[in-house]
């Protein structure tokens, strides 16, 4: 059975007149009628009524017709759906991020991507840099958003955003009351880091910058802070975490003497998926603070 014969058939069926039938396909009358004659002994059933004056649709074929219906109204579907696909209207995008990305860049590039592409699903998983480097590797998630650096030749990187780190200390921590502070005054005071497992690169800076007395380690900086509102030491963090727990810590400036903190996008090299393109073009129009400006400054 070939997908022409039942193009055929649906034109017999809702013509009802082997002449028009074929006039519609534009072809003549003789091999319409054989094409359905094959159609018919391959079923093994006749789907026409046919005299001089009239065709009719047996009951199979009448049945056969609505099945038929249903075949092609899937299959436009299924084209549609796959030129969709092609030009990054429908799918699936994994992403992975880090969790300080959520009050970074993360939230404002979600809105943007979901309100231009509503039927692609997009899968969002918390991950610690070397983990989405695996992901990406394993092909687990097709975009990472992380903290550079990222030594892979497989995968593309870019900086998509970079700013200063402050000192997040106690509400009452003598430190908050003291005038031109330097780095040396940090070093009686216990720390809370974020693990090297999370960020490598952080975690080696601020060792190096001031020999710091780490009193307890996270694994995320929401929990680092968690820790500094309680009490239990002092922290290095990116300027974007400063919204966090502002009744109980405080976030003081070292006139750019702390490290800075940048945000990456990466990808592998070989994925041409169009929804990664989209995705990394609206993070790159964040970047460069043209996200979408028509639609209002709630982006």
């Amino acid at each position: 059975m070939e997908l022409r014969q039942l193009q055929y058939f649906v034109a017999v069926a809702e013509e009802l007149n082997f002449s028009r039938a074929a006039e519609r396909l534009c072809i003549s009358q003789p091999p319409l009628s054989i094409q359905i004659q094959k159609l018919e002994n391959e079923l093994g059933i006749p789907l026409f009524y046919r005299n001089n004056r009239q065709v009719e649709l047996t009951d199979a074929g009448k049945l056969f017709s609505e099945e038929v219906q249903k075949i092609f109204s899937h299959l436009q579907r299924a084209v549609e759906n796959a030129q969709r696909t092609h030009h990054g209207e429908l799918g699936k995008l994994n992403v992975g991020f880090v969790g300080s990305a959520t009050y970074d860049i993360l939230p404002s590039v979600l809105r943007e991507f979901r309100s231009l592409y509503p039927d692609v699903q997009v899968h969002l998983f918390e991950m610690s840099t070397p983990v989405q480097i695996e992901a990406l590797r394993e092909e687990e998630i097709d975009i990472g958003i992380l903290r550079p650096p990222v030594n892979s030749d497989a995968l593309c990187t870019e900086i998509v955003s970079t700013m200063p780190c402050v000192l997040a200390v106690p509400k009452q921590h003598p430190l908050v009351e003291k005038k031109n502070l330097t780095l040396s005054d940090l070093s009686q005071y216990p720390f809370v880091m974020l693990s090297r497992k999370t960020w490598a690169g952080l975690y080696n800076e601020i060792l190096a910058l001031c020999n710091p007395i780490i009193h307890q380690e996270a694994l995320e900086f929401q929990t680092v802070i968690g820790l500094v509102a309680a009490g239990l030491g002092i922290s290095i963090v990116p300027q974007s975490a400063i919204n966090l727990h502002t009744q109980d810590v405080v976030y003081l400036d070292f006139n750019n003497q702390l490290p800075t903190a940048s945000m990456g996008i990466s990808w592998r090299q070989n994925n041409q998926s169009p929804l990664v393109k989209a995705f990394i073009k609206i993070v790159k129009e964040a970047r460069e603070g043209n996200l979408n400006r028509t639609r209002g400054q709630a982006i």
